[in-house]
């Protein structure tokens, strides 16, 4: 399980080093085989754990290719999908179009989602975070079905 949030420097190259808490996991569990697609709804990316990405495709595949919005999210997030290996250093490279398509620089965000990481540009993290905080206790959140019985 991947929580928090991890503030990353990318390489001149475009490589990112995964924090050490998460590389055993990651070795043991799924031999550092890393699927990285773009978000669908946000300005950042999708990282998921091989075996992980393997349940989402099967999601894909279910969609109807003839609804040009099912067709869509299918093309976006296969077609950006790429497999992204750790190194022995505990690295692995996005590549130059998943980086654009995120704004990815230097300073970059790696955050837990449970079953997955989000990567984003330190910025749009920052501003992201600050949106969500704020509408936490909007009418639009207090009256969301699927929270009606959630507690913490």
């Amino acid at each position: 399980m991947f929580r928090g949030a991890s503030a990353i420097s990318l390489d001149n190259k475009g490589r990112l080093a995964i924090p050490t808490r998460y590389r055993a996991e990651l070795l043991e569990k799924h031999q550092g085989h890393l699927i990285c697609t773009v978000d669908i709804r946000q300005p950042c990316l999708l990282l998921y754990p091989l075996h992980e990405w393997e349940i989402i495709e099967q999601k894909l595949l279910s969609l109807s290719n003839f609804d040009p919005v099912q067709r869509r999210i299918q093309r976006v997030m296969q077609g950006f999908a790429t497999e992204c290996e750790m190194d022995s250093a505990g690295r692995i490279l996005l590549s130059p179009t998943l980086r654009q398509h995120a704004q990815l620089e230097q300073q970059i965000m790696l955050v837990g989602q449970l079953n997955k990481f989000e990567i984003w540009q330190d910025k749009q993290w920052q501003e992201q975070i600050a949106e969500d905080l704020a509408i936490g206790g909007s009418v639009d959140m207090l009256t969301c079905e699927a929270l009606q019985n959630f507690s913490l």
